[in-house]
């Protein structure tokens, strides 16, 4: 007995239409969509301060108002999180556009997530959300009371599937290997069409990346799935997209969460077909005795310029507009910070390939500081500064931001609620066993490759990588496809080896973590982010294109590697 799960959403703006796609585009028994991260937390809990009915994803609401009645008749259950900061106020949403529509709908949502009126009591500080990272065990309760729309706020990405799967086969707390296979589809389906081939290192090896399709678990009673998309949509489902989703936003061998501790080192995948992969092997452990809890605080002010360098004496114009930015700014803001990206070609035939740029971004508590001050300062030096002085935007307005902490609490702390479609309330008991795990050495690694002839190429000739953040923390997961370039990898990748690859990373810790069961390697950067994504503290504030600037970097390959085939 298998369901199938289908995903329909990876973040709150993804695709609009991937709903109504989903739902025609074959059979499906449940229809999920993750729309919540760090930054969307910041960005409803801003909604839910001009309006205290607000913080929950409107763009859901606008998707089931056209897929409502068409979900309904092909008996298709949906389960979001898109209830955000307000699941109870989407869930009332609901019912009004069910009777709107004369679609017969039963909602239910799940609360308890929401810690932000017990902060200090939690020493949680004084955040502007704070939300604990519920499992799915309040979800299935909703499930089997027959919702068919069940809307949560802050739990795992995962939960949302892995709750059918508890419901219809009647797991318990304690089936942990069943759980984990839950959660590792999940995990793979989560982000929507990073599953299919979207922001795939080897995309050039996908047919049609026109508009991919969205993903689909099919998962089993034993907690196998094989992951899929609809059949005539575009990108693909390989070992290697599969691969890269798996790497995504983890560390270690363990991914914790509230319901189950899987153990990511202990997957196999297996192409059984075209656009099928099997995910089988995975083991759980008792979950964590505490949960995370996602804090977004008001970070202060800021902005920033560019300033355009042209043609001779990049790095003396750069100390110019330093200097003399400096000396205006008086006195300084709390935060400045300067980047000089050297996108200049000697004797280039454009003026835009002559051109380097020097960016400044400033952050203070003073929001006049950062705004008409440093505007004006800016401004001032257009006729007495550098030559060729001209800047890419006009000045603009201090704008806030926030800052991400991560917070942990006692399992026992939320009060995880289900509540059913005829508003009957049912509290939902933390698991009963959890447990403390130590990190787990290094695996024993394959025999390093005999010495011969090397060639010097980018490491992305054979190696594949996926980069993203978990708050101010970034990761970068490096896999290859034969078990010689695997040989190659462990003992090239290391951490030391990462450091020179990627100087910007070269003061600040870095761990490594092995997968050899996926021929994969995790490194974990702490602090490259600063305070997360909404404090744009880099140049590439989501780390998103870091693996493929490790990619891009050249190194020493084995001929009998470089020359591969690199069949999956």
């Amino acid at each position: 007995m298998t369901i199938r799960i289908g995903n329909c959403s990876g973040f709150y703006g993804d695709r609009l239409s991937a709903m109504r796609e989903m739902l025609e585009g074959g059979e499906l028994d449940y229809l999920t969509g993750d729309y919540l991260a760090e930054l969307t937390m910041l960005i409803l809990g801003r909604d839910r301060m001009k309006d205290p009915a607000r913080g929950y994803a409107k763009t859901f609401l606008r998707q089931l108002e056209e897929c409502l009645g068409l979900a309904s008749d092909k008996n298709v259950t949906i389960v979001s999180n898109a209830g955000g900061l307000n699941p109870a106020g989407l869930a009332d949403a609901i019912r009004e556009l069910s009777e709107k529509l004369g679609v017969a709908t039963t909602v239910a949502h799940v609360e308890g997530d929401d810690l932000l009126s017990r902060a200090a009591e939690l020493e949680l500080g004084t955040p502007l959300t704070a939300n604990a990272y519920l499992g799915a065990f309040g979800v299935a309760r909703c499930l089997d009371a027959g919702a068919q729309v069940v809307v949560t706020g802050r739990v795992t990405d995962a939960s949302v599937v892995v709750a059918p799967a508890i419901s219809r086969f009647g797991w318990a707390r304690t089936d942990y290997d069943k759980l984990a296979g839950a959660v590792v589809a999940g995990h793979v389906i989560e982000c929507g069409t990073q599953a299919t081939g979207g922001n795939y290192s080897f995309f050039t090896e996908i047919a049609d990346m026109s508009r991919p399709g969205f993903p689909i678990a099919e998962i089993s009673e034993d907690g196998s799935s094989v992951i899929t998309k609809h059949g005539g949509s575009a990108g693909a489902v390989t070992i290697g997209t599969v691969t890269a989703q798996l790497m995504y936003e983890i560390t270690g061998a363990r991914y914790l969460g509230p319901d189950v501790t899987a153990r990511m080192d202990s997957v196999s995948l297996t192409q059984e077909g075209p656009n099928r992969v099997r995910i089988s092997g995975a083991i759980g452990e008792p979950p964590p005795s505490t949960l995370k809890v996602s804090r977004n605080l008001l970070g202060g002010f800021r902005n920033e310029m560019t300033f355009v360098l042209t043609g001779l004496d990049i790095e003396a114009k750069a100390d110019l507009a330093k200097s003399q930015m400096i000396a205006a700014l008086q006195p300084p803001p709390r935060e400045i910070d300067w980047t000089l990206a050297r996108t200049d070609h000697p004797d280039a035939e454009s003026e835009e390939t002559a051109s380097a740029l020097l960016r400044v971004v400033v952050r203070d508590d003073d929001a006049n500081r950062v705004g008409r001050v440093f505007s004006a300062a800016a401004v001032e030096l257009a006729l007495a500064s550098y030559p060729g002085f001209h800047v890419t935007a006009p000045p603009a307005a201090a704008s806030p931001y926030g800052v991400f902490e991560p917070g942990y609490v006692d399992q026992k702390v939320p009060e995880h609620v289900a509540v059913l479609p005829d508003g009957e309330r049912v509290d939902i008991e933390p698991p009963s066993e959890t447990t403390t795990t130590e990190p787990d050495g290094e695996p024993v690694l394959p025999e390093p490759l005999p010495t011969e002839p090397t060639v010097r190429a980018p490491l992305g000739t054979v190696a594949a990588a996926r980069s993203g953040d978990k708050g101010g923390n970034a990761n970068v997961g490096v896999w290859v496809r034969t078990d010689r370039e695997w040989s190659w990898l462990t003992h090239e990748l290391t951490v030391d080896r990462v450091k020179q690859l990627l100087p910007e990373v070269a003061d600040l810790p870095v761990s490594r973590h092995v997968f050899p069961n996926i021929k994969a390697l995790n490194f974990v950067v702490d602090g490259i982010l600063g305070q997360g994504v909404a404090s744009q503290a880099r140049f590439d504030p989501q780390a998103k294109g870091l693996g493929e600037w490790l990619r891009s970097r050249h190194v020493d390959i084995p001929e009998s590697v470089a020359f591969s085939k690199g069949v999956e």
